[in-house]
């Protein structure tokens, strides 16, 4: 059996638990408390060097981290990843732009809120990441007012991996009440029958 190490209010953690939800994956939840430092232990370091999480445990005994290649790993074989070239690509691009150009922004202004409760010594910090993140959802926006997920007609592990943190966005000051493309995105992925709510 998998077992998943991981924070249940962090969005890295819950898209791998979604999409194993999604996919039916049977798997055992360890609950790691990043703030207590649980993920720099000797213990936790000895499976993961980079001292992050999530964290798959595999039945082999091995272990994948990275949210993302940890989705694709799990995906392979199913419509969730694409097997023809340039659709998976895509899905690969929108995984990209999830690290880079969306969560530094909004999942690190809800950190900041969030997990630490808005200091002052770091509202400034906290204030610039609002453009970055408002560019980001323009971004999706801009697809789903056309296409009802981010690549085809179904969920794949991009829609997976970006409704993690947006679906959450206003945790982080982000009003999504400008971009109703990506409230009906949310409302549908959200629709699935093996759905699960983030917590």
């Amino acid at each position: 059996m998998f077992k998943l190490y991981g924070d249940r209010q962090s969005g890295n953690c819950y898209k791998v638990q979604l999409l194993m939800s999604h996919l039916d994956i049977d798997h055992e939840w360890v609950d790691i408390d990043i703030l207590a430092g649980d993920t720099q232990t000797a213990a936790f370091r000895d499976k993961n060097r980079n001292g992050k999480i999530p964290l798959l445990e595999l039945p082999s005994g091995g272990y994948l981290s990275e949210s993302n290649a940890i989705l694709d790993y799990l995906a392979h074989g199913t419509a969730y990843l694409p097997s023809e070239p340039l659709a998976m690509a895509q899905v690969l691009s929108w995984q990209f732009f999830e690290q880079y150009s969306h969560e530094p922004y909004i999942a690190v202004a809800r950190f900041i809120a969030r997990y630490l409760g808005l200091p002052e010594e770091r509202r400034a910090e906290y204030e610039a990441k609002q453009a970055g993140g408002h560019k980001a959802l323009a971004v999706m926006e801009e697809t789903l007012a056309t296409s009802p997920y981010l690549v085809g007609a179904g969920p794949t592990v991009a829609d997976i991996a970006l409704y993690a943190y947006t679906h959450v966005a206003d945790e982080g000051g982000f009003s999504l009440a400008g971009y109703p493309a990506v409230q009906a995105w949310l409302a549908r992925v959200a629709a699935h029958p093996r759905h699960v709510p983030m917590g």
